[in-house]
């Protein structure tokens, strides 16, 4: 299992799974908010996009939404990498 790190901290591509999202969340009605998006623990989420100035907005896809974050608001989630699985049972030959 990989190490947890800030949904804020990951490239485009990469997945995850939620593992925390902070109390503080900027206030309870942000807190509320990405609960009400989806964002909740054991959820698994996709960076798609960065933008260009900054790396704000982050566009992550959670479920079947794409939802647009502030770097500084994704950095209240706490997610763990998901390793995507080789092609062919490679995966289970390596381990």
């Amino acid at each position: 299992m990989s190490e947890p790190v800030t949904l804020g901290a990951m490239s485009p591509g990469q997945r995850a799974r939620i593992v925390e999202i902070a109390a503080e969340a900027g206030g309870s009605d942000l807190h509320l908010r990405l609960y009400e998006m989806g964002f909740d623990e054991g959820v698994e989420v996709e960076i798609l996009h960065r933008g260009p100035i900054g790396g704000d907005p982050i566009a992550v896809q959670v479920g079947g939404m794409v939802v647009a974050m502030r770097r500084r608001d994704a950095a209240l989630v706490t997610v763990s990498p998901v390793v995507a699985p080789l092609a062919g049972g490679a995966r289970e030959a390596a381990e």
